[in-house]
C-alpha cells in the first residue's frame, strides 16, 4: 500500500507506469487509471496526480476534478470499516433519514468506520438499502449495521 504523502518511490511510480500502460489504449483511460490506482493503493494518492496528467497530455486540473468529483474515489486511505447508506427517495420514503441519524449517532466518534451517503444501492424495492464493507443491505435497520461493522 502506498501510504507516503510525498513523491512517489521507484517502486510506487514503476507500477504506476504499469497501471498507465495497461490501461492507456483505451478510450477515455483516465477512470480506469484512477481505479486500478485505487484498488492498488487504497486511495488515489496526490502524488499521482502529476504523472496522470503527464503520461495522458491532460491538466492536472482535470485529472485533480475527476477525483475530487467522483466520490467513490478516496484521497486518503479508507478506514476499516465504511457504511454507505442510500439517501434517495425511495429509501427516505422507507424511513432512511431515521435510519442514517441512529446508524450515525451509534458509530459516533469510531476513527475505524466511516459513514457515507450514497444515492442510489439500485435495491430501491428493499428499501431503506446500505452496504456495509461493500456488502448490501436490504430493508436495514441501525442494529444490523451496527452488528456488521463490530464483528
Amino acid at each position: 500500500m502506498l501510504d507516503t504523502p510525498g513523491p512517489l518511490t521507484a517502486q510506487a511510480q514503476s507500477r504506476l507506469d504499469e497501471i498507465i500502460a495497461a490501461h492507456l489504449t483505451l478510450e477515455g483511460p483516465l477512470l480506469p487509471i484512477l481505479h486500478a490506482v485505487q484498488a492498488e493503493w487504497g486511495h488515489v494518492p496526490e502524488a499521482v496526480v502529476v504523472p496522470l496528467a503527464q503520461a495522458l497530455n491532460i491538466g492536472r486540473a482535470e485529472v485533480h476534478g475527476v477525483i475530487t468529483f467522483y466520490h467513490d474515489f478516496r484521497r486518503e486511505p479508507a478506514p476499516r470499516h465504511v457504511v454507505k447508506l442510500c439517501r434517495a427517495e425511495a429509501c427516505q420514503a422507507q424511513g432512511g433519514r431515521d435510519l442514517a441519524a441512529d446508524v450515525t449517532a451509534r458509530l459516533a466518534g469510531r476513527a475505524d468506520v466511516a459513514v457515507e451517503d450514497v444515492y442510489c444501492l439500485g435495491l430501491c424495492a428493499c428499501g431503506p438499502a446500505a452496504m456495509v464493507d461493500g456488502e448490501l443491505v436490504g430493508r436495514a435497520d441501525a442494529a444490523t449495521l451496527c452488528a456488521k461493522v463490530t464483528s
